[in-house]
């Protein structure tokens, strides 16, 4: 029988590889570990690799085990979920994998200036109707800015073309540098072996996707410090569905 939330809870609590600080804490309780995760819990001078809304983890864990020599934080406010990550990084003895159950909107109270060298958005929800919860609008680029290094990388792995879309513009019209991007991850060609096999690493949610035809969407670029971002003012079509089993959409057919 699977566990249920409250013992799920009751489990993060004591693990060792977590580290709650949701708004109603971090207010008034001090993140002692801000700018020194490398030496208060991994104990190496490593990269810092975030994975931002983790869900389960499978990112954040199937990095972790293929690079060894690089430190990985699954971040999410979702504890029930994030557990399941959790769970197999005790289980399998990951020493170089943590998560922090915390408002994504926080995200910089955690992390000191250039302590992280990565990010990684799996499979974010697009928000398609504010434009400062997408993670992966100005608004947030400005936070990871505050602990990314000076061109930093930023993966963005997605089946919404709206937030894919959304994201080429941005990347675009503030012109940073694009490293690489395809709308047909599975079918593209032009992909290295090493990178083609962090990419197949899938999420529960990507299996969903995949099973309705949905195609998944690729793109790192780089976050260079002391440029000014701003928002691009191009409509995008939404959508056809908001999320798995939900078929229904909102009235309006374009966003910004």
């Amino acid at each position: 029988m699977s566990k249920g939330k409250l013992a799920k809870f009751a489990d993060m609590e004591r693990y060792e590889n977590v580290f709650q600080y949701p708004y109603s804490v971090v207010d008034q309780v001090p993140f002692e570990m801000k700018g020194r995760w490398r030496d208060m819990y991994f104990h190496n001078d490593n990269p810092i690799v975030l994975e931002l809304g983790c869900g389960k983890g499978e990112y954040a864990v199937g990095l972790a085990k293929m690079f060894p020599d690089v430190n990985f934080i699954g971040v999410d406010i979702k504890g029930a979920r994030m557990w399941t990550g959790a769970t197999q990084a005790l289980a399998e003895g990951l020493k170089n994998v943590a998560f922090l159950r915390t408002n994504i909107e926080i995200i910089d109270r955690f992390f000191s200036a250039r302590e992280v060298q990565e990010i990684w958005l799996t499979f974010s929800d697009p928000q398609m109707k504010n434009v400062r919860k997408r993670l992966t609008s100005t608004y947030f680029m400005e936070r990871y800015r505050r602990f990314l290094v000076d061109g930093g990388i930023v993966h963005v792995k997605t089946d919404s073309n709206f937030l894919f879309t959304y994201t080429t513009y941005m990347v675009e019209h503030n012109r940073l540098p694009l490293l690489f991007r395809t709308e047909d991850l599975y079918h593209t060609e032009e992909i290295d072996e090493e990178t083609r096999r962090i990419l197949s690493i899938k999420t529960y949610y990507e299996s969903q996707w995949i099973e309705r035809g949905l195609n998944i969407r690729y793109m790192k670029f780089r976050l260079p410090h002391g440029v000014a971002l701003e928002e691009s003012d191009i409509e995008i079509p939404v959508d056809d569905y908001r999320s798995y089993k939900r078929t229904g959409r909102s009235g309006v057919d374009m966003r910004k």
